[in-house]
């Protein structure tokens, strides 16, 4: 979402089209403002389209607000019904990939593909290859209806440390997105984003070193506190 959203505002794009997200989901209550019932809101799947001036870079890119518990499979095929409409070659996707990595580590970017001659594509971008892995949700669920209808796809996963995989990751979006705009030849600033990660990878900082500070005075006894009867009992001894 960060890097989908990041394109978003600063290239160019306009707005394509949407998919009636109430097919999809399922609400399960509504809001009531003023003691007034609102009605049933659902998540925005929306497409967005940026000429680029180079025929085969034309971009279109596709942002949902969430993903559907039950009818994800028939989500992915109606997103690519219409990149298959307007011509797509290519399907990229973008995910993290939880690992022990320290969050003062420069984040790597894994790859996959749909087929074995797209994975010299990205050994020609120095991806990291991880053999067999999981690739949960419509991230993985694009790729797996291209590869079903013979369309190259890719997808980038940024790597994310796991005891942090509740904070939004800015600096794998950064790694991720210097990948994906040298695969696709556009430009993008990305200061921005830059400053982003680094303010998050302070903040990481800051909370780790409070979160230790609170372990050790949890499960540690300051040695001014402990009893003093062994130490006047070896005295005692010594007067002896």
């Amino acid at each position: 979402m960060i890097v989908a959203d990041y394109l978003l505002r600063n290239l160019p794009f306009k707005a394509l089209g949407e998919i009636e997200a109430s097919y999809f989901f399922d609400p399960i209550g509504v809001v009531a403002r003023n003691n007034v019932v609102e009605a049933p809101q659902f998540p925005q799947s929306r497409f967005y389209y940026y000429k680029t001036g180079a025929k085969q870079n034309d971009l279109i890119l596709f942002i949902g607000d969430d993903q559907p518990v039950s009818k994800a499979y028939e989500l992915a095929s109606s997103v690519l019904d219409v990149g298959l409409k307007f011509g797509i070659s290519h399907v990229i996707t973008c995910a993290a990939a939880l690992t022990r990595i320290h969050f003062t580590e420069q984040p790597r970017v894994w790859g996959v593909a749909t087929t074995p001659e797209m994975t010299e594509l990205l050994e020609k971008y120095d991806l990291v290859h991880r053999g067999n892995l999981q690739i949960a949700g419509l991230n993985g669920l694009l790729l797996g209806v291209s590869k079903e209808r013979g369309v190259n796809g890719i997808c980038l996963l940024g790597e994310v440390p796991t005891h942090a995989s509740r904070v939004e990751n800015p600096m794998a979006a950064l790694a991720i997105l210097g990948i994906l705009t040298t695969m696709l030849g556009i430009e993008v600033d990305t200061s921005e984003l830059a400053e982003t990660a680094r303010e998050t990878r302070e903040q990481l900082k800051q909370m780790t070193a409070m979160a230790m500070s609170e372990y050790i005075e949890h499960f540690t006894q300051p040695i001014w506190e402990q009893d003093d009867n062994g130490l006047d009992d070896d005295e005692d001894e010594e007067d002896e």
